[in-house]
């Protein structure tokens, strides 16, 4: 068994669709970034390269490749899930934590659990995925961003 920890920030900015979890959510704001931003997602990988030891996102999936601008970030989960499976590993499960003041997310996270578990070709009970504040502190606090923090259990 091999564990890893992800973490991921992205600025909320107008005239961008919010991505998390692989799920549109609607909002007046989106995440700024090379690809999709999808600050979830994006923890989430670099939990299952870490436990993998196989490095970090932005080593297989650098933001300077126009190939991967503004690529869905299901397509980079779907990829780091290759490298781990190459390496003779498989999900065993994640917990993933997502910080933002609004929009509210938790009616979206059975959504999210679904996309993630097709996606990673595991079964839904293997994703954990809860949402919080920030208690109005911090750039979270002060909308002005999105953090995520992923675990991820590989066997």
């Amino acid at each position: 068994m091999r564990i890893g920890q992800g973490y991921d920030v992205h600025r909320l900015v107008e005239n961008r669709k919010l991505m998390l979890g692989g799920v549109h959510i609607p909002h007046t704001h989106g995440l700024l970034g090379h690809s999709d931003a999808d600050v979830l997602i994006h923890a989430l990988c670099d939990a299952l390269l870490g436990a993998a030891n196989l490095r970090d996102i932005g080593f297989h999936f650098p933001d300077t490749g126009a190939e991967f601008k503004n690529i869905d970030s299901t397509i980079l989960l779907a990829r780091t899930m290759e490298l781990v499976r190459q390496k003779g590993f498989e999900l065993g499960n994640c917990d993933i934590t997502v910080c933002a003041e609004q929009p509210k997310l938790n009616p979206h996270i059975p959504h999210m659990q679904q996309v993630l578990a097709r996606v990673m070709q595991v079964n839904e009970e293997q994703i954990s995925i809860k949402a919080t504040t920030t208690e109005k502190l911090g750039f979270v606090g002060r909308k002005e961003g999105i953090s995520a923090l992923a675990m991820a259990l590989l066997v």
